[in-house]
């Protein structure tokens, strides 16, 4: 019971700690990056569609990026998808065949909105893992009455220094993240 508990906690923060990762890289930072437009939704005939299953993207420069959408009929929406994206700051053109996005460089005063941003976020997924520590927490005291008061000691700290482990992770990544946006 103890180990199923632990184990199942286990899985949950490490696909947390994959979720913060992904958040953070979300991000823009003074580099055009694909994962950027992940979580752009187009509305492709009434249906919101995530933009890379509608078109390619492909980096060619640094702060440069190619959406090559599937079907040519998308291009007006996946471009104004784009434009509408708040903090991406970025102004599509599109040549009917491809769109082709630029993005600005990154100011000082913008990179540290960005790096609050990115810590926001960070502290939103150490949240949601004390959640789950909490969760196991309350599962491990139901166990009470079934197990010895020395399992369920040794439970809670093992609980603990997962807890602590996965926490670290996204401390690591957010420090990725930020040294990576305060780059010049």
């Amino acid at each position: 019971m103890i180990a199923d508990i632990l184990s199942d906690v286990s899985n949950r923060m490490d696909r947390a700690v994959e979720a913060a990762k992904d958040d953070f890289a979300t991000v823009r930072t003074g580099r055009a990056n694909p994962q950027l437009f992940q979580k752009i939704l187009v509305d492709y005939y009434g249906t919101p569609t995530p933009l890379n299953q509608l078109a390619s993207l492909n980096n060619p420069e640094a702060r440069t990026l190619l959406v090559t959408p599937y079907d040519k009929s998308a291009i007006r929406d996946i471009e104004q998808a784009i434009r509408n994206t708040p903090n991406l700051g970025a102004n599509p053109t599109n040549d009917g065949n491809l769109v082709r996005v630029t993005l600005p460089e990154l100011t000082e005063e913008r990179r540290k909105e960005f790096v609050k941003l990115v810590k926001g976020k960070g502290e939103d997924h150490r949240v949601h893992l004390r959640g789950l520590r909490r969760k196991a927490k309350d599962e491990l005291d139901g166990l009470k009455n079934d197990v010895g008061e020395d399992e369920l000691v040794r439970a809670e700290k093992e609980l603990d220094a997962l807890t602590r482990a996965h926490v670290e992770q996204i401390d690591e990544a957010l420090k990725r993240k930020e040294a990576e946006l305060l780059e010049v």
